[in-house]
């Protein structure tokens, strides 16, 4: 077997940038989906009376169906790639936002969320699969364009929640359906492009070999970095999934904002997180994945202890460095974990994003009962404590930088 250079430039180490933006964008738009059902939840406790319990059910329904099946999804898609399934798991989104635009009771909404947590399971492995693919030698850079389309679909939760549902009701969710349309759309050009590669790759006998920045690991060792990884995002996944989906209600109750007030500070959040997102996996690039993900992990420690005591002009400005910092290691994490195991790209990257999901969903349904329990103060100053729990980072395997190009096989 001879090993050797390609001269394509889909399987060189040029990135493929009209594909990284494309699937960036679908990305932002699929989030974007999601978004909308956080982006419910002061609208149908006020308008249905639900409880906090029973929004913390709807928010486990999306992110624990997306979470179980992103890492069956990617590993099925490592043993065989199946381009279509992209703009397929965007239709079953689209089916669920319909549902969750007219339907009239509890249960419906739930079965409703769980078709878009079906089209998220699918889409996102498959989604980084095509980042990966189309990166070359840039990988924190197209991991974290992808990574921050979605984390600017999220950020725009707050926004949906203020402008479009407050003062449209459930009814506005409609408006989505013409989001989901535009992803399919797109993802019909992104899924022939993505064919194509593996065409190319079956005509010329050639399998694409992923150098990895993790060298000399032994399995055990490849084990225990990536318990530490799925700590890192449990303690991550839940922290932000209180200040999304539940700590609007603390600035209320504390500060006596407004639902489209408190909306905004959660969008700063957001916003400030996806700048985060973006600029990690560059300076990932640069300075080592380890590196990034440790500076993410300890700054935001001693901000978060203090986020419940303040007043509101400091919870703006911590609200912004948390962000920022929290989210930093975001797309370094994904790309750690496929360079941990750089045989099973979709099966890390399902792993690894479906955990955040999973973490958060468990976390929804945790923080809605204590917040029914004992209140939503004490509630956050516990989960003021999670961050602590990222230090365990700090014995990570150090990677490498990687100075060669990727190579392929005949």
């Amino acid at each position: 077997m001879t090993t050797k250079k390609t001269t394509s430039s889909s399987l060189s180490s040029n990135p493929v940038y009209p594909i990284i933006f494309a699937i960036g964008g679908v990305h932002l738009l699929n989030d974007s989906l999601q978004s909308v059902i956080p982006a419910m939840f002061p609208v149908l406790e006020k308008d249905l009376g639900l409880t906090f319990t029973q929004l913390g059910l709807i928010a486990f329904a999306l992110n624990m169906v997306a979470s179980i099946l992103q890492p069956v999804v990617g590993y099925f898609s490592d043993m065989k790639p199946r381009p279509y399934s992209l703009p397929f798991g965007m239709t079953l989104s689209l089916l669920g936002i319909a549902g969750l635009a007219f339907a009239p009771e509890y249960w419906m909404i739930l079965v409703s969320v769980i078709f878009v947590g079906l089209g998220s399971a699918i889409f996102h492995p498959e989604g980084s699969r095509v980042s990966f693919m189309a990166a070359g030698s840039k990988r924190g850079l197209s991991q974290s364009i992808y990574q921050v389309g979605g984390n600017s679909g999220q950020a725009l939760a707050p926004l949906i929640s203020a402008f479009i549902l407050v003062p449209l009701g459930q009814r506005g969710i409609a408006l989505f359906i013409l989001v989901a349309a535009l992803g399919i759309f797109i993802l019909m050009k992104i899924s022939a492009w993505y064919k194509g590669q593996l065409e190319q790759e079956r005509l010329l006998n050639r399998k694409k070999v992923f150098l990895s920045s993790m060298a000399n690991l032994t399995k055990k060792q490849i084990g225990i970095a990536l318990t530490l990884l799925l700590l890192i995002i449990f303690a991550r996944s839940i922290y932000v999934t209180n200040i999304t989906s539940f700590y609007v209600f603390h600035l209320i109750e504390a500060y006596g904002l407004t639902i489209q007030k408190g909306q905004l500070l959660i969008f700063l959040f957001l916003a400030v997180g996806a700048a985060g997102t973006f600029f990690g996996g560059p300076l990932a690039d640069k300075m080592g994945r380890k590196n990034v993900i440790v500076l993410s992990l300890i700054v935001p420690i001693p901000l978060s202890l203090i986020l419940p005591y303040v007043p509101l002009p400091i919870v703006i400005l911590l609200l912004i460095l948390i962000g920022f910092f929290i989210m930093l290691s975001f797309s370094v994490t994904v790309v750690y974990a496929q360079e941990l195991v750089p045989s099973k790209i979709g099966t890390m990257a399902g792993l690894t994003v479906g955990l955040a999901f999973g973490m958060g969903a468990i976390g929804a349904v945790a923080i809605g009962i204590l917040m029914d329990h004992i209140g939503i103060y004490h509630t956050m100053i516990i989960i003021s404590f999670l961050p602590i729990i990222g230090l365990v980072g700090l014995a990570l395997p150090r990677d490498q930088k990687i100075t060669a190009s990727p190579l392929t096989t005949d």
